[in-house]
């Protein structure tokens, strides 16, 4: 079991620990700084990767831009080679052909590395967003079974309440009976005598 999982495992017992608000069955109290320092541990533990992703992400713009770069460094090369054998009049039509090819080669490199960056940084950011709806979807079941528990808990003690309260007032009527019927015994008792 990860660290994760323990400090997941620890809120839960925690917030199950916690007592209920007055006179609410749904709101609990909660121990502010108890609460932080697990979210906080929490947070240090998040894997490095999503960190990495995060900071690929942001820097999406910037590793586009190095590829579009590249790309212009690499088209302005090849512009410089059609120049230089455009200039050499017997070996123009080779130079030319040649100068179209460096051309194209080098948009399809740089269109492959733009197409290449752009999918990594996607796949990236779709990898964080799913490890974190993960990690809120276990935070959910962790609430929700938390309230469950709670709930039945509640339940359970209102039901030993109502035991309680039925045993009580069935004994108030037994004695209710026998106090009636003690007074009543001694006014019989001198009428049999006479």
């Amino acid at each position: 079991m990860s660290r994760i999982e323990q400090l997941i495992g620890e809120i839960e017992e925690y917030i199950d620990s916690c007592k209920f608000q007055p006179l609410s069955n749904t709101k609990i109290l909660v121990n502010k700084e108890e609460l932080e320092e697990l979210l906080v541990e929490l947070r240090l533990r998040i894997p490095d990767e999503i960190k990495k992703y995060q900071k690929i992400i942001s820097n999406q713009d910037a590793i586009l831009n190095e590829a579009r770069a590249q790309a212009d460094a690499m088209v302005a090369e090849a512009t410089a080679q059609t120049n230089e054998l455009v200039n050499e009049h017997e070996i123009m039509q080779k130079a030319y052909a040649e100068a179209n090819r460096v051309v194209e080669d080098a948009q399809a490199q740089a269109q492959a590395i733009i197409d290449e960056a752009v999918n990594e940084a996607n796949g990236i950011r779709q990898a964080s967003i799913n490890y974190t709806d993960d990690m809120l979807n276990s935070l959910q079941t962790i609430i929700t079974h938390s309230m469950e528990g709670a709930q039945s808990r509640f339940d359970a003690f209102i039901s030993s309440m109502q035991s309680s309260y039925d045993i009580v007032s069935s004994n108030r009527g037994e004695l209710a009976g026998s106090v009636t019927s003690v007074e009543e015994t001694p006014e019989e008792a001198p009428a049999e005598e006479q």
